[in-house]
């Protein structure tokens, strides 16, 4: 698994990070909250690799991209995103997002529709009502303490400084205790085929991610047995159930081909 292409752009006063695995239809990886290309990705990019080029790109303030003093908006990381393949030369191309990262590519979905072409929205959200009963209480105490150990670890093996790895926990926090609902509008504009997929024991509840299925049209629907991303990744105990990960790669490839 090496990329064939992986570097830096200098994109709207930070520089970027992205990595390019195989060839093909380009399918652009887009990672959650505290999170990082191979951190989410690396099982997807290991089965898909000869089949697409993968884009992974770390977001503002996490992985190897630079750091904003500035909130956290899925919005703006829809602008990064969007300016940074077209620097690299993708006019058009289709989008996997993952927790927060779903909610980053149904934002560039509503503001750059000409640019996708299809849309896979992994476990994410669009009105607070939607996350599991207590999520908010409890990222309103959130500290850095209780950020899960092996993102943490993560981070640091890929930015070791600590100062960095607390900007990016309060940023991340911040975006989530002042999330304010969505226009349906934002999804019910989405003209690009999705594919919405969660688990059902995640963090939102599986009749939310019924909703967003219901307002997007040319859309589909997928719940399956698991946990927060544990159908497409390790879970943080480095345990990977590798049936049910091959199931949902090879839905959403059969998704993306149709």
């Amino acid at each position: 698994m090496n990329p064939v292409e992986k570097g830096y752009q200098q994109i709207n006063g930070i520089e970027m990070y992205y990595e390019i695995y195989g060839s093909g239809i380009p399918l652009v990886l887009i990672h959650g909250g505290g999170s990082s290309i191979l951190f989410d990705y690396k099982e997807v990019i290991t089965r898909l690799e000869n089949k697409f080029q993968l884009i992974g790109i770390d977001l503002q303030n996490h992985g190897r991209s630079g750091h904003r003093d500035i909130p956290e908006t899925f919005e703006q990381d829809a602008h990064d995103i969007t300016t940074l393949l077209k620097k690299i030369s993708i006019e058009k191309a289709s989008f996997w997002g993952f927790s927060n990262g779903g909610n980053t590519v149904m934002q560039v979905a509503h503001l750059y529709p000409e640019m996708v072409e299809k849309l896979v929205v992994a476990s994410a959200f669009y009105k607070r009502s939607g996350m599991m009963d207590g999520f908010f209480e409890s990222m309103n105490n959130a500290t850095l303490d209780s950020m899960p150990e092996p993102l943490k670890v993560n981070f640091l093996k890929l930015n070791p400084d600590f100062s960095a790895l607390e900007n990016m926990f309060d940023k991340d926090s911040k975006r989530m205790q002042t999330f304010e609902d969505w226009d349906e509008n934002i999804l019910k504009n989405i003209s690009s085929p999705a594919l919405f997929i969660s688990g059902d024991q995640d963090i939102m509840k599986p009749e939310h991610t019924v909703q967003m299925w219901r307002l997007v049209k040319n859309s589909q629907l997928m719940i399956l047995p698991a946990t927060h991303g544990s159908y497409m990744m390790a879970d943080f105990n480095g345990n990977s159930d590798e049936k049910l990960i091959d199931f949902t790669l090879n839905e959403i490839e059969k998704f993306l081909n149709n």
